[in-house]
């Protein structure tokens, strides 16, 4: 049926006269006509009967018949699988069959005809309705009595479809209205012009001629003692604001506000005094409450709309509610208060007394500028009316503290109802006004804008108050807060002082910038740390429950110092006296007192639940300082690692050694409720030394507990749980999986907990099964990228628990995680010792070769031999981002889509190494170099090594390609040669090292080192620095270091396979030494012999403090290189104050700048930089100082900050870290900026730098 006949339209028309019949009494109550017609519209919602209209069934009958076919159709398309899904693959068979139809053709005919023919049958309708009309109209021509209702052109009879009680009001009708409503009428006429004022739509009351009498009329009622008069009145307001648009609701808002605004400057009314109180049954304050409530309502709902309106509406709105809030605000009542006037806001608290309303209107920023705007301009009295109340209940918090927890008590019972409450006294009308100002600060306190209203100046303070005047009164609020009552409620507690501040510290705390201007300040400092230097100092705290209130103390501490300027405050600001004229930081004062606490040196916290609260979160204080770098270097002397590790070890004990109870419930239930505190505690413990692991230097402290194990064992029964670390930390798991997993113990911690385990078959499922949470209709297309999307974070977390340490064995999972760990060149040496890698891959690309009749194959292209291909090339061609070209992962568009040749068999196509850069050879034209030959006899005089700085810098900033091969190879010469005689550049005592050729002989080189003396010497005769009879020198050489070094190592009982034996890894710096010699084993060997008794070769040679007799034992059998917990350290410490953005971008990606920069600092650089850059790292190193090591760290990832950026945000940083060469930088470009860090760093990092022979603490 697509055509309607003269039959169906006259059918239709009688359906849809019987269907509006039907639902006459729900339009007929509609205040306006676009009520009843979203009525209409909403009918299949709201009436259950719906379906059963004969309207609707003809309506469905025709719609099946119409598009029917089209439907079904498309139905058996969806489910052969020829639908395709459209936007981002999630629609389902109902949305793509719905779209199909409604764009075919038949639809829109059935749309078009339904159009026509609805049209054709409601003009009917509405012609049979004017002729109802002219037909009543006659009858009441013809009728001369007076009805209540002929006010109104009634528009409709018993036989009109559109039969209802409502019709148009006219102007003569309103200003007849307005004159019947005057104060001076009977009351009786008043009470009927009411009535039928209520029955017309607002819409035509407010746009009338006469509005503006009949607002001062309707306000007169609204005053008027008669209840009956003034709720007619409210209830005419409510229906407005509950249909009616903004701008006819704010009119008869602002009416309701000035009426409520001129009762109490009328009446005048007082709070009541002594012991009576405020009745709210009195017919004025019901009158008062009601209309209050009324404008409370709408106060909350009106913000979720008037975004859709003009501006000026919206400030009409605002501005009337703060002049009324603002009507004659005086002080609140201290303890020699006078009498005081009763506020709007009193009742308004009364009502909202968390201020909802005004959360909702700071919520957007639309509604918050004007906010912001008015009280600045022309209602800062409200602010200062907030604070004023905030101090005057400061003031008389000892008088009325008792009071306070009997107004928490009978608040349970606010609810303003004759049978539940009527009386409130003074005091809590005070109390509501001082909880509703407390939360309107609590959010301006959170934007700038707000912040900007202080200083505030109040009555009987001499000073303007500031931001932090306010904060320290809240704190003392705090402090003498009442004692906690049992029969709260969480209602009710939330509304106690405590709660409140604290609420109100914690929105300015979750603000960067409101945390620095109001908690990060001297004054605020003190007055959160007092209580505790008393107690230090041996004296009582004016605390009115202490325990209670330390913990609320140490949580405020604990969220400023998770901030980087609240850690600042408390590291450097020496404001505290301890001691009598000593000031100290108040880090020190913290963990001094919390070390006094784990003492149990504080009787009066007993022994249970109280002391352990108390401990616990003055532990986590101080866990948010030593979990950073900068932090634990100011806490270092206090061993706080020790002190939590032997708490954790006795609660441990004592766990264990809980007796049995004796039968009994009573005694059982006392023996496990100790057991389950017992258990807490020991996890609280557990869980703040696992945070030690967030520094490399705490991963060292944490390993010297012995508590490594069984942390990293807590850390998995979390992670597998998916928990969160705390409210403070930002971030997950992942900084310390990462932290841990650079470390040989942190590896064989994790691999026994079953961590690696985890994390491999997680990454595996994610692999094999995908993501199924979607039922789709067609299956998604495969991925092409070597890792899929869905599967990057198992994948990542992967990569950095097993890639920061090459004895973990994975082989298999993945291309691309193979290709990540074969970026580490010392696990690319094992993995091809042990697996004959690059054999295997050899071979898999041989399979995918087709077969010709010319034997010529062809290899085939898919994502797994271009990936093979990849990693081929990686593995065996050596150099950095200009020496060589690793071919792309990804498919190219045209017609050959992958141009670089594939191999089955070595040698690797030459392509994929680029020609090497010509260079001259000689000394000349080098200002260094003539230089280095002309001061031969002056090297033993003191000022040589400065001048030869001087130089070096000069000719690395001025003309960095003069800086060839041999003129660094004599520089590192000479200026070794001059450390090395210097007593004062000695750091390692000088050795007798004899060259006996037969002691060499019994060296043998280990697999891996054998394998990487190939890989250093294709890489020499790519760059042109070795002959043909190379080999043996540089076996010579690495022999020598390995007896040299074997002269100072120790032995050690130790169960890490690492330190058993030699260096396990590739000697990088003896071959780094050895090509920058041009092949010369004797000039290398006696470089590296004088190299050994500098502090420089501590970190620039790792093999030499491998179980070195010069570390403490504790240290040496740890496993754990000074390179990672001293200069990976310091370049996270650094980084976090020079390059803020990059470290955080590595802090939001789980993964860490230590773990990278050791695998750089491992390697010298190799794979990363060109061989130029490579030689002058190293020189820079020897020359400008130890701690230079650390200022290149830095300089490399400032040079990366925009990609480090751009990947984070890709969440694929640890894969571009480790896989990507660092394209365009050169050490002279930031030669300045490393100077700019000496200068500023080196009198801390340096000295500690040659710390690393004492026992770490």
């Amino acid at each position: 049926m697509s055509q309607f006949t003269a039959e169906d339209e006259a059918e239709l028309q009688s359906l849809l006269r019987r269907l509006l019949k039907s639902v006459k009494d729900r339009i007929s109550g509609a205040p306006s006509i676009e009520c009843a017609e979203e009525i209409l519209l909403h009918l299949e919602e709201t009436d259950k009967n719906f379906h059963n209209y004969e309207f609707v069934k003809y309506l469905r009958q025709y719609v099946e018949s119409s598009v029917g076919p089209v439907v079904v159709e498309e139905t058996d398309s969806g489910a052969r699988g020829e639908a395709h899904a459209v936007g981002p693959g999630q629609d389902t068979l109902v949305h793509v069959v719905t779209r199909k139809t409604r764009e075919s053709a038949e639809y829109h005919q059935m749309m078009q005809t339904l159009k026509n023919t609805m049209m054709v049958v409601v003009e009917s309708l509405i012609n049979r309705f004017e002729e109802d009309q002219l037909r009543k109209e006659e009858m009441h021509r013809e009728s001369q009595t007076e009805q209540s209702n002929s006010h109104y052109d009634n528009c409709s009879d018993s036989d009109s479809s559109f039969n209802q009680s409502y019709a148009f009001i006219k102007q003569e009708q309103l200003q007849v209205l307005a004159e019947k409503l005057d104060p001076s009428r009977p009351k009786e006429v008043r009470w009927e012009a009411l009535q039928t004022l209520c029955c017309a739509p607002p819409s035509d009351v407010l746009s009338c001629e006469s509005w503006s009498g009949l607002r001062r009329t309707l306000s007169a009622a609204l005053a008027d003692p008669d209840p009956d008069l003034s709720d007619k009145v409210l209830r005419f307001f409510a229906k407005t604001f509950s249909s009616s648009p903004l701008n006819v609701t704010r009119e008869i808002y602002t009416s309701l506000a000035k009426s409520l605004e001129s009762d109490f400057l009328y009446h005048k009314l007082r709070l009541p005094s002594g012991s009576a109180g405020l009745d709210v049954n009195r017919p004025d304050i019901t009158r008062l409450l009601k209309q209050m409530r009324l404008m409370n309502d709408f106060q909350k709902e009106v913000s979720a709309f008037w975004i859709r309106h003009p501006e000026k509406y919206m400030e009409e709105i605002i501005e009337c509610t703060f002049s009324l809030l603002t009507l004659h605000q005086h002080p609140g009542l201290g303890p020699q208060a006078t009498e005081k006037a009763l506020e709007p806001t009193h009742l308004l608290a009364l009502l909202d007394i968390k201020a909802s309303w005004f959360k909702k209107w700071m919520h957007g920023y639309y509604s918050r500028t004007v906010v912001f705007r008015l009280l600045d301009r022309k209602y800062k009295s409200l602010t200062v009316a907030a604070v004023q109340q905030c101090i005057c209940y400061y003031e008389a918090c000892d008088q009325a503290r008792e009071e306070t927890t009997e107004m928490l008590h009978s608040l349970e019972r606010q609810h303003i109802n004759p049978p539940q409450r009527s009386m409130y006294t003074r005091r809590e009308l005070e109390y509501a006004y001082f909880v509703h100002s407390l939360c309107v600060l609590g959010r301006l306190l959170m934007y700038t804008n707000g912040r900007k209203l202080f200083p505030i100046k109040v009555r009987r303070r001499k000073e303007p108050v500031t931001l932090a005047d306010l904060v320290v009164i809240l704190i003392r609020i705090l402090y003498q807060h009442p004692r906690p009552y049992l029969g709260y409620s969480s209602h009710t507690a939330s509304l106690s002082p405590t709660c409140l501040v604290r609420e109100v510290l914690g929105t300015v705390c979750d603000s960067t910038e409101s945390v620095v201007e109001g908690l990060f300040q001297t004054p605020v400092l003190l007055t959160l740390m007092a209580p505790i230097v008393s107690l230090l100092k041996g004296q009582q705290a004016k605390l009115n429950c202490p325990a209670t209130t330390l913990i609320h103390i140490a949580d405020t501490l604990a969220r400023m110092a998770s901030a980087q300027g609240g850690l600042s405050l408390f590291l450097h600001e020496r404001s505290l006296e301890v001691t009598e004229g000593q000031g100290i930081p108040a880090a020190h004062a913290i963990v001094q007192f919390t070390q006094r606490l784990l003492g149990r040196e504080f009787p009066w916290l007993g022994e249970g639940e109280a002391w352990h609260g108390v401990c616990g979160a003055f532990v986590f204080v101080c866990r948010q300082m030593y979990n950073t770098c900068e932090g634990l270097q100011e806490l270092r002397p206090y061993a706080l690692q020790d002190v939590l590790a032997s708490a954790w070890r006795q609660t441990s004990s004592q766990s264990e050694s809980i007796s049995t109870p004796t039968p009994g419930a009573e005694a059982r239930n006392a023996s496990q409720e100790l057991h389950n505190h017992s258990l807490v505690w020991e996890e609280t413990l557990l869980d703040n030394l696992l945070n030690f692991a967030a520094t490399p230097r705490g991963v060292l402290l944490l390993q010297q507990t012995g508590a490594l194990s069984e942390c990293v064992s807590y850390m998995f029964s979390r992670f597998t749980q998916k928990l969160q670390v705390s409210c403070c930390e930002k971030s997950g798991y992942g900084v310390m999986v990462t932290q841990v997993a650079a470390t040989a113990p942190g590896v064989r911690a994790l691999h026994s907990s079953g961590f690696v385990q985890a994390l491999v078959v997680e990454m595996w499922a994610a692999l094999e099964c995908g993501r199924e949470d979607v039922r789709m209709v067609q299956p998604r297309s495969a991925p092409m990228d070597p890792v899929d999307r869905s599967c990057l974070k198992p994948v990542f977390v992967v990569c950095v628990s097993v890639c920061g340490w090459c004895i973990v064995c994975v082989c298999g999972v993945c291309s691309r995680l193979l290709s990540v760990l074969c970026c580490n060149l010392d696990s690319l040496l094992l993995l091809e010792v042990q697996y004959g890698l690059s054999t295997l891959l050899l071979l898999n690309q041989a399979e995918d070769v087709t077969e010709h009749s010319d034997a010529r194959g062809e290899f085939i292209i898919d994502c797994l031999s271009v990936e093979r291909n990849h990693i081929l090339v990686r593995m065996n061609v050596i150099g950095g981002p200009s020496e060589r070209r690793l071919p792309p992962r990804a498919l190219q568009k045209g017609s050959e889509p992958y141009p670089w040749p594939m191999f089955s068999s070595y040698p690797v196509p030459s392509c994929y190494s680029l020609d090497a850069p010509q260079t001259p050879l000689g000394r000349q034209d080098s200002e260094l170099g003539v230089f280095l030959a002309s001061s031969q006899a002056a090297q033993h005089e003191d000022s040589w090594m400065e001048v030869c700085r001087r130089q070096f810098c000069k000719a690395l900033t001025t003309r960095p390609h003069s800086l060839t091969g041999e003129v660094l190879a004599d520089l590192l010469e000479n200026v070794v040669m001059h450390q090395s005689s210097c007593p004062m550049e000695r750091f390692f005592p000088p050795t007798q090292y004899k060259v006996e050729d037969h002691r060499v002989k019994t060296v043998s080189l280990s697999p891996v080192q054998r394998l990487g003396i190939n890989t250093c010497l294709r890489y020499g005769h790519y760059l042109k620095l070795l002959g043909d009879s190379s080999e043996e020198g540089l076996i010579l050489l690495l022999k020598h270091c390995h007896l040299f070094l074997s002269e100072q190592t120790t032995s050690l009982t130790s169960p890490l396979s690492a330190l058993q034996g030699g260096y396990p890894g590739h000697d990088w710096l003896a071959s780094t030494l050895y090509l920058l010699m041009r092949g010369d084993p004797q000039r290398t060997l006696s470089l590296l012999l004088h190299l050994s008794t500098l502090l420089t070769s501590a970190f620039l040679w790792p093999p030499r403090l491998h179980t070195s007799v010069h570390l403490s034992p504790e240290v040496a059998e740890s496993g754990i290189h000074p390179v990672y917990w001293c200069t990976a350290h310091y370049v996270e410490m650094l980084l976090k104050t020079e390059v803020p953005l990059v470290s955080s971008a590595f802090r939001m990606s789980g993964f860490t700048p230590s773990q990278i920069c050791m695998q750089w600092l491992g390697q010298c650089f190799w794979n990363y930089l060109d061989w130029s850059e490579v030689c002058v790292y190293v020189c820079t190193c020897v020359v400008m100082g130890a701690d230079y090591q650390v200022y290149m760290c830095v300089a490399v990832l400032k040079h990366l900050q925009h990609l480090i950026l751009q990947h984070t945000h890709a969440q694929d940083l640890q894969l571009f870290l480790k896989e990507e060469p660092i394209q365009d930088f050169r050490v002279s470009n930031y030669l300045e900026y490393m100077e700019g860090l000496e200068r500023n760093y080196r009198n801390l990092v340096l000295p500690d730098m040659k710390n690393i022979t004492s026992r770490i603490s």
